[in-house]
């Protein structure tokens, strides 16, 4: 019973949430949808931590769904080895796992050193950045060091079909109950994180800014050299 609620109806719940969640937020607290800006309150680490975040939120992405979503048969129709495609995921999951936590780390002490900061952040605010932070550090380590180890464990042989099994309604949560406890508890927090999106500022993850490139530039004034050119 305890692998069918953590492999089933665990999962099934975060999501769930999740959606509706959004859907909820969506029509009824569309202005607090996107994530203000605290630029004006500390420009210098903001400057370093969240490009560092953001870039390497986004190479983890993409890994996750080359690893978990695309089935092994796939790389295999295309002449790719395990130990070219291990390689390509240690090197590259390596570096979006670092980018990721020094830059969450980076944005957590400037939520903690900075008072205007710190007076404008939320419970939900740090709670995102911390569980964001566990979740990335595990990840970080698994691929740093997870792969290099006696016993080498090939997420997508297990976690990978478990996954992709959630989306066609037939769970195979047997599949996950021999994979290593960290792998394990990684999984969890990150479908844990998914189910506290709507009520955080990471609802904006769901904002792709297509139209940013092309929109015009924002301009600011100072409102004391305004009123001193009006006069």
């Amino acid at each position: 019973m305890g692998d069918v609620f953590w492999w089933v109806i665990f999962p099934y719940a975060c999501l769930i949430i999740m959606v509706f969640g959004l859907l909820y937020r969506f029509a009824f607290r569309q202005l607090t949808w996107a994530a203000p800006s605290t630029e004006f309150f500390e420009k210098k680490w903001l400057r370093f931590g969240s490009p560092l975040f953001h870039w390497g939120v986004i190479f983890a992405f993409i890994g996750h769904l080359m690893g978990i979503v695309v089935p092994m048969g796939f790389y295999d129709a295309l002449g790719i080895s395990n130990h070219l495609y291990h390689l390509g995921a240690v090197y590259g999951g390596s570096l979006a796992g670092l980018m990721m936590v020094v830059g969450l780390i980076i944005l957590l002490i400037r939520k903690i050193v900075f008072n205007p900061v710190r007076v404008h952040a939320t419970f939900a605010d740090f709670y995102s950045v911390i569980a964001l932070l566990i979740i990335a550090g595990i990840g970080t380590y698994i691929t740093m060091f997870g792969n290099f180890t006696p016993e080498e464990f090939d997420y997508r042989s297990a976690i990978g079909p478990w996954f992709r099994s959630l989306f066609v309604l037939s769970p195979q949560y047997q599949l996950m109950t021999s994979i290593p406890f960290i792998f394990k508890l990684h999984t969890l927090l990150g479908f844990g994180l998914f189910g506290s999106i709507p009520f955080t500022r990471l609802v904006h993850f769901y904002s792709i800014p297509v139209a940013y490139p092309t929109r015009a530039p924002q301009q600011y004034r100072s409102r004391a050299q305004y009123k001193n050119k009006s006069s």
